[in-house]
């Protein structure tokens, strides 16, 4: 009776004491085993390129010693096709935004760092089959947003209005996001009908309130 290959993993997140907690839970699973662990999203990339990993562990956000964010990580790693390693992005953000971004990244599952070991092991070997797993709750917001098209916000006005949250102006906004001021202004009207307020400042407050963007 031969025995099926280990899946093989690779942990990135920039804290230390997060990537030993992954380790010591991931290695309690017959079928799995931690291969490689990244500080950075740019070194996750590098290291997913080389070959011998089935599934990247991926954290959102990474502090000093790197500038790539976590779904641009994801999307470099889907990039590469056939053959490539799924993303399952493990983070502490259950904001629209935030899950929008990874998805269309290309990540195969999307979990939050609180979810219970069981669940993490089911989603590792879900992603590793080449299936979707997502949180409950994530899977949730999905199908709220589908279900309400006119209602919810497009990923470019989240974008927009995270912007708006971190006291960037229309100006530095169109810089940043390499549109013209006027399109940064329509993007504020939309938000503006669909949350029903009037002013940027009652925008991010609801947005944040409704896990839309962060706080």
């Amino acid at each position: 009776m031969t025995t099926a290959p280990s899946i093989r993993l690779l942990l990135a997140d920039d804290h230390p004491v997060v990537r030993a907690g992954l380790r010591a839970v991931l290695d309690t699973e017959h079928d799995f085993t931690v291969v490689a662990e990244a500080a950075t999203a740019e070194a996750a990339v590098e290291r997913a390129a080389a070959g011998g990993v089935d599934v990247v562990l991926m954290d959102l956000q990474f502090g000093a010693g790197g500038s790539m964010h976590g779904s641009e990580a994801t999307a470099a790693i889907a990039a590469r096709g056939p053959g490539a390693p799924r993303v399952l992005v493990l983070t502490t953000y259950d904001t629209d935004a935030d899950i929008l971004a990874a998805v269309e990244a290309g990540a195969s599952g999307y979990l939050l760092k609180d979810a219970p070991p069981e669940e993490l092991a089911a989603a590792v070997r879900t992603a590793a089959a080449g299936r979707s797993a997502l949180a409950p709750a994530v899977a949730h917001r999905l199908m709220h947003r589908m279900r309400t098209p006119g209602e919810t916000l497009t990923k470019r006005e989240l974008e927009v209005l995270e912007l708006v949250g971190e006291g960037l102006s229309n100006q530095q906004i169109s810089k940043r996001l390499f549109l013209s001021q006027a399109t940064v202004k329509s993007h504020l009207v939309h938000v503006f009908a669909k949350l029903g307020v009037e002013s940027r400042t009652a925008a991010v407050a609801k947005a944040r309130a409704h896990h839309l963007i962060r706080r």
